[in-house]
């Protein structure tokens, strides 16, 4: 614009330039999570929306118990490496990492990424976490208690679980450095212990399932109330078919014993069957044999007996 006559120029081309109120935060990934001790750890660092000019910044956790945080060291040459992977070697104990990045002159820093951990099962380091009871399957309404242990003032015991949420343990603290877990969280879940001298403990890792010990001790009762049931009804139903005679006896009897019962019941059956064919007016004789003595069976006696009543059928008079 000139002053002096008050005339302006044309517009300048357009420039576009868009502000994001989110703030790019690196994501860091670490592998192996378990750890073999004096086994290489990778770090991968991953910027939202990746784009070229970043460096990279790579940096232990340490735990601060005074903030309930953890502050950050830098690792050997670990400070705006080009590369975006970091290779740690002989790592043998349990560690937390983080990682951010920069660029730009003057240089621009991202936020710190969550903080990573490699575990290690390792009890032989300065600090130990021992949990009871020490078994591999957990339930729901099951408690634990964990033990921290070390030549150490302070602990708190942390926990990450398997849908990436890093907490702290929601423990009930005991005497000296012994905290007891009354509800666990079902699926997979790794705790560990922190001291005041910034030293990790073993990770422990608990499985867990969404049902305790309430259902499977019903399931026993459950089952021998069952069977005691059918067996009460079984007992009933043998004492209302054998009404004439005790039913322990009938259970106790010899083979010979049923199979003369069974025989007796039989010749029963054909005798009933043979007076309820009579007709009302018919005229029959019957004749009746008595034992002498112990000669012949049983079935010897009800064929002789069985053939003269159909003899005596036959011997109608008018």
């Amino acid at each position: 614009m000139k002053s002096s006559q008050h005339e302006t120029t044309e517009w300048s081309d357009s420039v576009t330039l868009t502000v994001s109120d989110n703030e790019p935060r690196p994501v860091l990934t670490v592998s192996p999570s378990w750890l073999s001790p004096g086994a290489s750890v990778t770090l991968n660092c991953e910027v939202e929306h990746p784009s070229a000019g970043w460096s990279f910044y790579w940096y232990k956790a340490v735990p601060d118990l005074s903030e309930k945080s953890s502050s950050y060291e830098l690792l050997p040459d670990g400070s705006g490496t080009a590369q975006d992977s970091y290779i740690i070697h002989g790592q043998t104990h349990t560690a937390g990492y983080v990682c951010r990045a920069g660029r730009g002159d003057p240089e621009y820093h991202t936020d710190h990424s969550q903080p990573k951990f490699v575990w290690s099962a390792d009890v032989h380091s300065a600090a130990s976490l021992t949990v009871s009871p020490d078994r591999v399957q957990h339930f729901t309404s099951d408690s634990v208690s964990l033990t921290c242990e070390g030549n150490f003032t302070e602990w708190r015991v942390r926990k990450f679980s398997e849908d990436g949420f890093l907490s702290h343990c929601d423990c009930q603290k005991l005497r000296g450095s012994s905290y007891k877990i009354h509800s666990l969280q079902e699926g997979v879940t790794v705790y560990w212990c922190e001291s005041d001298s910034g030293e990790f403990s073993n990770g422990v890792k608990l499985t867990v399932q969404g049902f305790g010990r309430e259902r499977s001790s019903f399931i026993v009762p459950f089952i021998i109330g069952l069977v005691s049931g059918i067996i009460v009804v079984l007992l009933l139903m043998c004492c209302y078919r054998k009404i004439k005679k005790p039913c322990c006896k009938s259970l106790t009897q010899s083979p010979s014993t049923n199979q003369s019962s069974a025989s007796q019941q039989t010749s029963n059956q054909n005798e009933a069957q043979v007076y309820s064919s009579l007709l009302h007016g018919d005229l029959s004789v019957y004749e009746s044999i008595r034992g002498s003595g112990n000669t012949g069976s049983a079935d010897e006696y009800n064929n002789v007996t069985s053939g003269f009543q159909l003899e005596g059928l036959d011997k109608r008079s008018p």
